[in-house]
């Protein structure tokens, strides 16, 4: 069961537990004031007694697990909780009533799949690219959050790896799904954890062959051509706590011809990149 709630819920299991603690301190703060409430009235244990303590509950539960989320750090999750219940219970499910999947696309260089995510979603109803972090000041991919208006985190080695890994600031955007789009860096585990199967790469080659560690770029495509292969292609997969590890999603693959080079081979595998990873991104979702 608990399995099943933190795959629904798209929680580790830290805020499993905190999820539940809230859900149950929420309800004994509920009953308790409703209780109290009623004993004002002076009504007699019966049939209205129970009428009128069904109606209070269900009136306070929702400002007490509010409440209660607050210093156990789960407030978002039971706002965006109560927006889908209330929509589902009122029948309004229009833009206003389901809030917006938060994406946050890292990346390290030009940026080129990470517009390419943007100009997908742009003006979606369901989706936002919410935030976009990099580790490199200068780096293209900040010029194109910056002209189409999206948040950047510029992030540093020390924090990332051994400090907070820029937690507070997923959370405080209300990240749902991390999309890696060039991002050099390997991810922490305690981010893997948090974001368990919500954290997706590209990869530009045919996985489980040539990646690993200082495997991207050139150096793949110069890999592939070295070993005389005959195609190549892209591999997007969830991200665990090895390089280019994680289960496959979607693989797309192109031909080598006997005259391509590092470069043109990168042109084909860029092709292969905008064409597939918004729409297996947008699948996901």
């Amino acid at each position: 069961m608990f399995k099943k709630l933190k795959a629904r819920w798209k929680v580790n299991e830290l805020n499993l537990v905190l999820i539940i603690t809230t859900f149950a301190l929420g309800g004994s703060l509920c009953g308790y004031a409703g209780r109290k409430i009623l004993l004002l009235t002076g009504l007699d244990k019966g049939a209205a007694w129970v009428v009128l303590y069904i109606l209070l509950i269900t009136l306070l539960w929702p400002l007490c697990v509010l409440i209660i989320s607050i210093p156990l750090g789960q407030f978002a999750f039971f706002k965006r909780y109560l927006i889908k219940v209330w929509g589902k219970i009122s029948g309004n499910r229009d833009n206003k009533a389901q809030p917006k999947t938060r994406i946050a696309i890292f990346a390290s260089g030009g940026g080129s799949n990470a517009q390419k995510i943007i100009q997908h979603f742009a003006g979606s109803a369901e989706t936002a690219i919410a935030l976009i972090v990099c580790n490199k000041p200068g780096a293209g991919v900040l010029s194109i959050a910056a002209k189409a208006g999206i948040p950047t985190l510029l992030i540093e080695r020390d924090r990332f790896f051994n400090g907070d890994h820029y937690l507070p600031e997923l959370q405080a955007q209300e990240i749902d799904l991390v999309i890696l789009a060039g991002f050099l860096w390997k991810m922490p585990v305690p981010l893997i954890n948090t974001y368990p199967k919500r954290i997706i790469n590209i990869h530009p080659a045919l996985l489980p062959k040539y990646g690993g560690k200082g495997m991207y770029g050139d150096k793949v495509h110069e890999a592939v051509i070295a070993a005389g292969e005959k195609e190549s292609g892209i591999t997007i997969h969830y991200v665990d706590e090895l390089y280019d590890h994680g289960e496959i999603i979607f693989q797309a693959t192109c031909e080598i011809a006997p005259d391509d080079t590092a470069a043109t081979l990168a042109q084909k595998i860029h092709a292969l990149e905008h064409t597939h990873y918004p729409e297996v991104i947008a699948g996901i979702l």
